[in-house]
Formats: structure tokens, C-alpha cells, sequence
């Protein structure tokens, strides 16, 4: 059972502390420049409000519920992707889990800065790793842009945000009957790039700078 979290939200649409994710997303969804974070205990939380965000918020890496204000983030260019020098915790992270390349695909986008699943889909009966990672950065796309949220969107794939970016996919992965069900929401997901816009950032998570995705299957 996993254990019970409390949520503080010091800048929201009603800052206080909550003892369930929900409340707090509720609290900090489509509102510009949250700042908030996840504690073990109720009496943390409670401190911790009391202190204020300064000092609590945007602490690194280790601060797992943060969410960072997008307009103080820096962004630069490497290897023909956008990338940001820190973590956007304001954001939803995606990555794909497989067995074998091809094989059985499944992934999921979660909250970069509390780790809770947004969203999960699969396993899907054959495709590969950049096909999973490129259904999953449009699945969050496509999620966001239905809430109206701006949210940044971290893939840890170029290949698959040049994808994103390109609107079609480039793989040798065959068209047959074993990847039927792949190529079926390959497909619908090119379909959506080429009729909708979107203004999320899409960036490329530094692994080796700041550790395994928020999403990892941890099958690495």
C-alpha cells in the first residue's frame, strides 16, 4: 500500500495544504506559476506552509512535488531538440517500457514534479522503443491540449520528438499483421499532429545530468 502523501500549494488558485493529489491539482492546473510540493508527514506540510515557499520550493531534483514557474526556465538547443538547462517541474514526463525491440510496448505519462500517472497505455502486441516514446509525448499533447494546460512535455527520445516535430514517423518497422495494432494508433496520432496546433514546450530530458525520466519502467 503505498504510503499517504500531503500536498502544500503555497501560489495556486487556493494555497493550503491537502492531504490528496487530486485537491492539489486541482488547486494548481492551468494556474501560471504554481509552487507547490509533496511532504511525507501532515506535521511537515504544515511547517512547511507555515515557512512559506522560499527556501521549500524549487530545491532541486530531490523537491519531487515541485512544480517550477516555465517563464524562469532556460532553454537552448542540443542535438536538434530544445532542451532546458533545469528541470521544468510544471510539466508531464513520457516514456515507453518494452520487451524486446520490437516486441510488447506499453508507456505512460506522469507528474514530473509528484510522480503520480497521468496516463498509461498497454502493452501494445509489437513496435518499438521510439514508436512507444512518440505515441506517448502525443498522447500528453493531445491530453494537454484538451485540459488547455501549457505544460511542458519531457521525452528522453531525439528520435521521437524530431518525430513529434516532423508530424510522421520514420521506422523500418513493418506493416503486417504482428504491428497491426501499433501502426493503427501511429496513424490516428500523425492525423492529430497535422490537424491541431499546440504551444506546450517539447524538450528533451537531460538523463545524465539529472538521472532516469520521471516515467522510467525502470527495465533499462
Amino acid at each position: 500500500m503505498a504510503k499517504q502523501k500531503f500536498y502544500v500549494v503555497w501560489a495556486g488558485k487556493q494555497p493550503g495544504v491537502y492531504s490528496t493529489w487530486a485537491e492539489c491539482q486541482a488547486q494548481t492546473d492551468h494556474y501560471t506559476g504554481a509552487k507547490y510540493k509533496s511532504y511525507e508527514s501532515k506535521a511537515a506540510a504544515d511547517e512547511a506552509y507555515k515557512a512559506g515557499w522560499k527556501g521549500n520550493w524549487g530545491t532541486g531534483a530531490a523537491a519531487s512535488g515541485t512544480a517550477k514557474d516555465k517563464k524562469s526556465t532556460s532553454f537552448k538547443r542540443s542535438a536538434g531538440v530544445e532542451t532546458s538547462e533545469e528541470i521544468d517541474y510544471f510539466s508531464v514526463s513520457v516514456d515507453v517500457g518494452t520487451r524486446g525491440n520490437p516486441g510488447p510496448v506499453e508507456y505512460k505519462g506522469v507528474d514530473t514534479g509528484t510522480g503520480e500517472v497521468i496516463f498509461s497505455c498497454g502493452p501494445i502486441n509489437k513496435g518499438t522503443n521510439n514508436l512507444g516514446e512518440f505515441l506517448a509525448i502525443v498522447h500528453a499533447l493531445a491530453l494537454l491540449n484538451k485540459e488547455g494546460s501549457n505544460k511542458t512535455v519531457y521525452s528522453d527520445s531525439v528520435n521521437a520528438i524530431k518525430w513529434v516535430k516532423q508530424k510522421k514517423v520514420a521506422t523500418t518497422l513493418p506493416r503486417d499483421a504482428s504491428t497491426e495494432e501499433i501502426w493503427v494508433l501511429i496513424d490516428r496520432a500523425v492525423r492529430w499532429l497535422q490537424t491541431h496546433t499546440y504551444d506546450n514546450k517539447l524538450l528533451k530530458w537531460q538523463t545524465k545530468e539529472w538521472g532516469q525520466i520521471k516515467a522510467d519502467y525502470g527495465r533499462k
